[in-house]
């Protein structure tokens, strides 16, 4: 996976907008206003990823590739590489999951409005 892919894949989901908050090099994907992955653009070497807590553990136990988030807090980010072990299936899964738990913490109204109501 590179990081074209990846940004095209998460550009397409519904309500995502992306930008670079923090400097010129960490790439933001937000969907309605809220953050669900964090990448250095440049090197694309990791992504970080909400995740369950527990489910979170779980992976990082399986896999070298997923690691607590990188200044992230830790029980809810992970950091997973995207060229050691996670295969690119699980990869977009966990970019799913990350995007599907920042959409079940939106108000109602931002919920409603993301699905067009």
């Amino acid at each position: 996976m590179n990081a074209e892919y990846f940004r095209d894949y998460c550009i397409t989901k519904r309500g995502v907008s992306e930008g670079f908050p923090f400097d010129s090099r960490t790439l933001v994907f937000k969907v309605m206003g809220k953050m669900f992955a964090l990448t250095d653009i440049d090197a694309f070497q990791s992504v970080n990823l909400k995740c369950d807590p527990e489910y979170a553990v779980q992976l990082r136990e399986q896999f070298d590739g997923i690691q607590p988030g990188w200044h992230m807090n830790k029980a809810h980010w992970n950091t997973v590489s995207t060229n050691i072990d996670v295969p690119e299936h699980l990869f977009l899964e966990l970019t799913d999951l990350s995007y599907e738990l920042v959409v079940k913490s939106l108000t109602k109204k931002l919920r409603d409005e993301l699905q067009g109501g």
